[in-house]
C-alpha cells in the first residue's frame, strides 16, 4: 500500500454520469480520495454520507472527496440517487486504480480466503504527494477524522 510523501498515482475512470475523471483534475486542491468494497451495503453507505454531509466543510478547507470502487456508473448514479451523495464516485471496474494504490488485498472472513478492497483513505496534497493514509478504515467517526486532519493541514 501507499505511503505518506509518496506521489499519488494519477488515473482516469468514469464517475456516475459517465464522464472521465482525472486525479490530475484536481491538482491545487487536496483530494480525500477514499477506497471501498461496494455500493448500497451498510459500511459503504455510512461512510458515503459521512463525507457528503461534511463536503461544504471539505470544500472549505480546498478539499474534494471523491470514492472509488469496483462498481458500475450506474451501480453510482442509484446510489447517490438513493442517498443524496454529494461526493464524486468513480468507477474502477479492472480494479487497476485499487491495485495501484494497494488496496486490493487477500481478506479473510470465517476462515475464507478471498481478494477484495482493503477500506483506505488517503489524503492527497495540491501537488499530488499523499499527505495521510488511513488504513482497513473502521467507518465509525472516520469521515470526522479526516476532516479534522484536512483542517489542520
Amino acid at each position: 500500500m501507499l505511503e505518506k510523501e509518496q506521489s499519488a498515482p494519477n488515473f482516469e475512470l468514469l464517475d456516475a454520469n459517465q464522464n472521465a475523471i482525472s486525479l490530475h483534475d484536481f491538482l491545487g486542491k487536496k483530494v480525500v480520495l477514499y477506497f471501498y468494497p461496494k455500493d448500497d451495503t451498510p459500511g459503504c453507505t455510512k461512510e458515503a454520507i459521512g463525507f457528503s454531509e461534511l463536503l461544504s466543510e471539505f470544500s472549505d478547507n480546498n478539499t474534494v472527496v471523491i470514492g472509488v470502487s469496483k462498481d458500475s456508473p450506474e451501480s453510482h448514479l442509484k446510489f447517490i440517487q438513493k442517498y443524496d451523495l454529494k461526493v464524486y464516485l468513480l468507477s474502477d471496474p479492472t480494479g487497476g486504480v485499487l491495485e495501484s494504490y494497494g488496496v486490493w488485498q487477500e481478506k479473510s472472513n470465517y476462515g475464507k480466503k478471498y481478494m477484495g478492497v482493503l477500506r483506505s483513505t488517503f489524503l492527497i496534497d495540491e501537488k499530488g504527494v499523499i499527505e495521510n493514509v488511513w488504513k482497513n478504515v473502521k467507518v465509525e467517526g472516520h469521515t470526522q477524522a479526516v476532516l479534522g486532519v484536512c483542517s489542520r493541514a
